[in-house]
């Protein structure tokens, strides 16, 4: 009789699922794309991605897969694999972040300057990299969703050594079935919160949302609306942004110099690509002081939920006048005005966005290094990661 043996662990043997992977998307079945991702993130479209492959050419590797089951589409996932530094990673606050002594943190930022491949969007927030066709149950494709990543990262190695692999942005209620991950070894780590307004059927306009503040927050926001009632400032859409892309871009740039962590700063066709491609979609809000932009706003919109997408600012204009928080108002009416139920505010601002209503969601991402050894490093080391709490904050009379 021969001994039994047990069958070898899921990282060493093929799933049931079929794949087709391209780094263009008009090489894989249009048709296929679609109806896995018509309930999904508008920025796993066509529309959306056949536009954006383009961008950053020389810097990011774009991987499209399709994942099938019998022959049937069942999922879908788009990476992005670039270069990093370890401290765009983490941030300028790494000894207030990371309660490790200083040779270990010196040791993690060795680490952590390696290739990445991020299943999803570097440049957006949300599950933007995977999608699973309407009537799938997620938990069962997940598996295929990590073989799919594996067969990606292999491809690529022509590009580099492929050391991490992240899976972005996943929501509480996504964890049970994502965790078959971490039979891959991958690890669940805990990231900032997405700022969300939810907008209730009553709210009709903007006067129905400053009628459901308390008098202290409505005051608040009537301040930040006076000098566009008085004519110190104007507010209005920019129809083509493509003809004020300098203009705009300049404003992004003074925002993205600010920011702790910023991987790729964006490009000055990127916000009028997206115009074009999202078409009424997408929506760019400029604030005007005698006639020159100080401010602005995009706002996407994605199924019943409003994104506030990129913005930028005049900093010494702000410095005396509300630019930031009107263009905050300005997405809120814009939602309002598109009857979304939700408004998608990222995770920047926290204190801001309380202000408005907004309230955390809380989201995690997967994490794995290709050496096993490695896995435990960096899992010791993200958790001692933190990040800022909102805080708890109710700008409403009744509990919306």
């Amino acid at each position: 009789m021969s001994p039994s043996h047990s069958p070898p662990p899921l990282t060493r043997r093929p799933s049931e699922f079929q794949f087709a992977i391209a780094n263009r998307m008009q090489c894989l079945v249009a048709s296929d794309w679609d109806s896995v991702t018509a309930g999904s993130s508008i920025f796993l479209s066509r529309r959306y991605l056949q536009t954006a492959q383009n961008e950053f050419a020389n810097q990011i590797v774009r991987d499209f897969g399709l994942i099938y089951r019998d022959g049937v589409p069942v999922a879908a996932v788009a990476t992005q694999s670039f270069d990093v530094v370890g401290n765009q990673l983490i941030g300028d606050q790494l000894d207030q972040k990371i309660k490790l002594p200083s040779d270990w943190k010196r040791k993690s930022l060795s680490l952590l300057k390696r290739r990445i491949m991020i299943c999803g969007n570097v440049h957006t927030w949300g599950l933007d990299g995977v999608a699973f066709a309407d009537g799938q149950d997620p938990a069962k494709l997940w598996q295929g969703v990590a073989d799919c990543l594996y067969r990606i990262r292999r491809a690529n190695r022509l590009h580099g050594q492929t050391d991490y692999v992240i899976v972005k942005d996943l929501a509480a209620s996504d964890r049970p079935a994502a965790s078959t991950l971490g039979s891959y070894r991958y690890q669940a780590f805990e990231t900032e919160p997405n700022m969300v307004l939810t907008i209730p059927q009553a709210w009709h306009s903007f006067d129905d949302y400053l009628a459901s503040l308390t008098k202290r927050y409505r005051g608040a926001a009537r301040k930040v609306l006076k000098p566009f009632v008085d004519g110190t400032l104007t507010i209005s859409n920019i129809e083509n942004p493509a003809e004020q892309a300098d203009q705009i871009y300049a404003l992004y740039k003074a925002v993205a110099a600010r920011a702790d962590v910023c991987l790729f700063s964006l490009q000055p066709t990127t916000l009028p690509r997206m115009a074009e491609s999202l078409g009424d979609d997408f929506v760019t809000i400029g604030i005007r002081q005698d006639e020159t932009l100080v401010g602005f706003v995009t706002v996407v919109r994605d199924a019943e939920t409003a994104v506030g997408f990129y913005l930028g600012l005049n900093y010494q204009v702000n410095s005396n006048l509300p630019i930031y928080h009107r263009l905050l108002l300005a997405v809120i009416e814009q939602a309002i005005q598109w009857q979304c139920r939700h408004i998608s505010f990222g995770r920047t601002a926290l204190e801001a966005k309380s202000r408005l209503g907004c309230q955390p969601e809380a989201t995690h991402v997967w994490v794995r290094h290709r050496v096993p050894i490695v896995n435990f490093v960096v899992q010791q080391l993200l958790k001692n990661v933190t990040h800022a709490e909102p805080p708890d904050r109710n700008p409403f009379k009744d509990v919306q």
